[in-house]
This record gives structure tokens, sequence and C-alpha cells, in this order.
């Protein structure tokens, strides 16, 4: 059976995030699967004399719109749309005119929704996300969490996991496991980072030699690293950004992975620390529960607790058998996350076999799309 043509329309590595990592992953399996690969990004590149435009708000949005509809022309011919979507404006603006130009040209509209906020999508933004939902062929979802949240509205939905490439992290036991914390989200609010440096500053009061490693950028970087002063916490340091070339040896580097997120679905993050062998302490939001199962592959804590999550680094660090029983069973846990294990699952997306077209989505199939 013949590859179809695909393109892929998702953030350029300039966004660093969880999209933009997985586009990527995604287009070197595809590719080297045999696939015809088109990458059109959702921010094109600013030409030099208007990139002043981006320091002002709204003009930079309409810059950006102005630039990246007409690149939508390049889906003439391509047999398959495949989108990446993530909530509220950003699905406005980014999937929305992908799914309306790719159905003008007959092309088959794959949505591929991440967001972990989600729920809160669909139950309020009506008119702005229902009737358009209807314009995708399929949805597809990372995870059974998002599928029951599109189960709720009434959309049949494809659970396809997100793509590690294991081979990229060099599997370590930690004899003997440190206090060496590592932290690799965003640095926006539904992240809850804050709630890492004060767990911190609880370690630090139990074990003066505890690190903490801040890796990402975002609106909260300043607030964060002014929190991070008053509570005194000199072992911290923040990364800024890092590539993903980068990221393989930041996590040899660090021995514990604590996550703090609000609001969540499936983070690469996670599946990276679990591939570089890290026990991992996480809230249990989105799909973070089912990934990260208490005492089996990581450690739970309740969200906004900095004094659970300290608490669970020092289970760690007192019970290092238990560390490392955890992060042998999340190292095979992510072994279900490779390109070898999805890659007959989006091949029957594309090509739109039997299986698919009862999972295909024509809009909400038990109640009006609005």
């Amino acid at each position: 059976m013949s590859t179809p043509t695909v393109a892929l329309i998702a953030p350029s590595m300039e966004i660093l995030g969880g999209h933009a990592v997985q586009v990527r992953a995604l287009a070197h399996g595809l590719q080297r699967d045999g696939y015809d690969v088109l990458f059109i990004p959702i921010n094109p590149p600013c030409p030099p004399g208007l990139r002043w435009l981006r320091g002002v708000r709204y003009a930079r949005t309409a810059l950006n719109e102005a630039l990246y509809v007409p690149t939508l022309l390049r889906l003439r011919g391509r047999e398959v749309a495949h989108i990446f979507s993530a909530s509220y404006w950003s699905f406005v603006l980014s999937p929305l005119p992908a799914m309306l130009a790719a159905r003008s040209f007959g092309t088959r509209v794959v949505l591929h929704y991440h967001s972990g906020e989600a729920a809160d999508h669909l139950a309020r933004w009506g008119l702005l996300v229902h009737p358009w939902l209807r314009l995708a062929d399929e949805i597809v979802v990372p995870s059974e969490y998002l599928q029951d949240v599109f189960a709720r509205h009434g959309y049949r939905t494809r659970v396809i996991r997100n793509i590690v490439d294991t081979a990229r992290f060099v599997y370590r036991e930690r004899h003997p496991l440190r206090p060496a914390l590592l932290s690799t989200r965003n640095l926006e609010p539904h992240y809850g980072v804050e709630y890492t440096l004060r767990a911190f500053a609880r370690v630090r009061a139990r074990h003066p030699e505890a690190t903490l490693t801040v890796a990402g950028y975002g609106s909260e970087e300043g607030r964060l690293r002014r929190l991070a002063a008053a509570l005194g916490i000199d072992g911290a340091r923040f990364l800024g950004r890092v590539e993903p070339e980068a990221m393989p040896g930041l996590y040899q580097e660090g021995d514990i992975f604590m996550n703090s997120s609000l609001i969540d679905n499936q983070p690469v993050s996670v599946l990276e620390a679990f591939a570089a062998g890290l026990p991992v302490i996480s809230t249990a939001t989105g799909d973070l529960g089912a990934l990260v199962r208490d005492g089996e592959t990581g450690l739970i804590v309740p969200p906004a607790n900095p004094a659970a999550l300290a608490d669970a680094v020092t289970r760690l660090l007192d019970d290092r058998e238990l560390a490392v029983t955890i992060a042998r069973r999340a190292r095979e846990e992510v072994q279900g996350y490779t390109w070898a294990h999805v890659r007959s699952q989006w091949s029957a997306v594309y090509q739109g076999t039997a299986a698919q077209a009862r999972q295909r989505t024509n809009g909400p199939h038990r109640r009006g799309a609005c």
C-alpha cells in the first residue's frame, strides 16, 4: 500500500514545547518510513523589518496570522493534513484556518488535540469550537483522559500515544541516589513550578546539599526567580530555554524528577525522565495519574502541595530500593511510547482504513454540536 502525502501543521522549534518536540519526532518517524512529509509552521519566520511588532500585543498576533494563513495554500495536493491543536484562542488562530483550507482542497483532516485544558475549552467555548470540530475527518488524542473529555461532549476520538525516542536517553540507575532535583516544565502558571520551588526549600532544610535545576522559560520566569530569592534557596539554578539536543545530558545530571503541574495531559518531559532512569514525583492531573502510577512507576502527590512534594523526595532518599524499582518499571512503561508502537496506528489514520472509519468524527454523535 502506498503512503499518502502528509502535511504537518504545528509550531516550529522556535516555540519550544511539547507540540514542537512531538511534531519533530513524528516527522522523523514518517520520513524514515518513506512518507512524503511537508511541515507548515503555525509561526512562520518574521521579516527582519517587522520583528519589532513581536513586542506589541495584538499586533504580533495579527502579523503572525497574515504570514501564516497564506502558507496554507501549500496544502493543495496533499492527501492528509495532520494538524496539531491546543485550546482556546490558539485553536481559533491556528488549527481552524488549517482545517478550513484543507477542506477546500479536499484534503483529509486529522486534528491532533493535545491540551490538558480540553475540559474547560469544550465546556465554555461553544460556537468557537464545536461547529469547527466537524471539519475533522478524525480527532486523535494522546490519552484516555482526553478521550473521556471529548466523549462527554459527544465526540469519538482515537488514542495514539505521544512519542519519545528512547535511544536518545541513556538509562542509568542512581547509586547512590542524590538530592539532585530536576524540573523541565516551561514556566507558565498551569505547570505550577512555584510549588516545586517551595518544596525544594523544605528539602534543603533537611538536606543542605540538595540542588534543583529548573530548565524552561515562559511568562512566570521573573516571578519564579524572585520567589527563589525570597525563599533563600541558593541551590536552585534557572537554565532558561534548553534545546532538545541538550536535554539528554541534563537528565543524566539529575537524580529525581519533579513535576507539580496543575493542568496537564501526557507530558513528554515525564516520558523522557522515565527513559533516562529518574524516579518521578508528580501530581496526577490529566493523564498523569495513569502514566505515573503511585508506588509503581512514580510517586503521586496532591496539586499545590509543596509539603507533600518535599515528603516524597525524602521518601525516595530514605528508600533507595523503592527509587530504583519505580525507575525500572517506568523504563519498561516508556517502551510503549516509541515510534515502533505507534507507526501502524498513524498509518491507519492516514489511510482511512475500516478500523479508523468506525471512529470517524463528523461532529457529536450523542447531542448537538453546541
